[in-house]
């Protein structure tokens, strides 16, 4: 457990980056190439600009756009934030301020308090998997995320689609150069959350 606390925060520090990397591929602005192979080359997918911010400066962008503001408050709250910078790479599924807004209001409420840091880093970091992973290069079944527990991933290439446990890719791809950001619509849930702050069970 102590071996995974840093990893975890590690972990974390690519989700806020996300949100940024939502709002950089929005903004659809070139990025300047710089020589770095922080993010492996991989197969040809729809986003084919290769981001050069890390997920740190990708996070301040992100806040402006109003999608991913409860993820950096979550991020800023656990602690994460200076973390960000972190080398990586890593696969960050980003839940949406919508997404957040889904959970009951006390649950947020209660994460974010000083005293369920803890629990706050547990659930940022079950968003989070080790290596920079394309939509492309997922494969349905489980993942274990560097929370510890593993996620299970739905591919379905006929329809295009991918769910992580009951969560829908809403946008996938979004590069940086410490990782890959893929957009979910719902938070995910580890499956030994407290009970008092998991009132969606995690899906099996």
């Amino acid at each position: 457990m102590k071996a995974s606390k840093g990893i975890l925060r590690k972990a974390l520090f690519n989700i806020i980056g996300i949100g940024s990397l939502v709002a950089l591929s929005a903004c659809t602005q070139p990025v300047a190439e710089v020589p770095t192979a922080t993010v492996p080359p991989v197969t040809p997918t729809p986003t084919a600009t290769i981001a050069t911010q890390n997920l740190a400066e990708l996070a301040k962008s992100a806040a402006s756009q109003g999608q991913f503001k409860t993820l950096i408050q979550a991020v800023q709250a656990a602690g994460l934030t200076e973390k960000l910078a972190a080398p990586g790479p890593y696969t960050v599924f980003a839940p949406t301020d919508a997404a957040f807004s889904a959970l009951p209001k006390a649950t947020l409420d209660q994460l974010l308090q000083p005293a369920n840091k803890q629990q706050l880093v547990k659930l940022l970091s079950y968003h989070v998997i080790p290596g920079g992973i394309t939509s492309q290069q997922l494969t349905s079944g489980e993942v274990k995320t560097i929370e510890g527990s593993p996620v299970k991933i739905t591919v379905d290439r006929a329809s295009n689609s991918i769910t992580v446990n009951n969560a829908k890719v809403t946008q996938p791809d979004i590069p940086a150069s410490n990782g890959i950001v893929h957009v979910v619509d719902q938070v995910l849930l580890p499956p030994n959350f407290p009970a008092s702050l998991n009132t969606t069970p995690t899906p099996r």
